[in-house]
């Protein structure tokens, strides 16, 4: 029987990278944290992190089809912000690039990568 949904989740290149930008940037809590994977929560949400092993061992991750508009394939984390602006200042104020943002009749939306060049939005409903 489906009771939920356990977690969603990014693959990372540096764990301790990683967890500091979610948590320290972004502000998720982490629940668990070791060099295979890592749990955080954010808003009742949980998101993991999973480390690349072997081969993969510090390099980058592939990179997926991408626009002004995000990721092109796969799932995107998508935040919601009450203050795009105030939220694209800060993270920009931490050195996270910004690749995109509209203005739609129904809100306003930013597209950011995380320390492994991950994907994510931010998304501001129309008032």
């Amino acid at each position: 029987m489906l009771v939920g949904v356990q977690d969603v989740y990014y693959n990372v290149v540096d764990m301790e990278r990683a967890v500091a930008f979610y948590r320290d940037v972004l502000g998720m809590r982490v629940l668990d944290n070791n060099p295979s994977w890592s749990s955080l929560e954010f808003f009742g949400a949980r998101i993991g992190l999973h480390g690349s092993h072997g081969d993969d061992a510090g390099r980058s991750l592939p990179t997926l089809p991408q626009d002004q508009h995000g990721a092109r394939a796969g799932a995107t984390l998508t935040l919601r912000s009450t203050d795009l602006d105030a939220d694209l200042a800060f993270l920009r104020d931490n050195g996270v690039r910004v690749i995109g943002r509209s203005d739609n009749p129904w809100g306003r939306l930013a597209v950011f990568f995380d320390s492994e060049g991950n994907i994510l939005k931010l998304m501001q409903a129309a008032k």
